[in-house]
């Protein structure tokens, strides 16, 4: 049997956790950080779950990890 791909795109966004949770980083992180308020810089730090109805999705892209 061939081995299923992993989902290159998929791998370089989410990580499992060690209970099987998928974490997805925060989004509006990447630039323009001095224009946003320190509250909101110190929220956007935090990694972000996915929601349990996309997680069996995102799990079907990452066979292996």
């Amino acid at each position: 049997m061939p081995k299923m791909k992993t989902s290159r795109a998929a791998a370089k966004r989410f990580k499992l956790t060690g209970s099987g949770k998928v974490r997805r980083p925060t989004g509006g992180n990447q630039h323009g950080m001095i224009g946003k308020p320190r509250k909101r810089r110190r929220r956007l730090r935090d990694n972000g779950m996915v929601a349990p109805a996309f997680e069996k999705r995102i799990k079907l892209l990452l066979p292996y990890l």
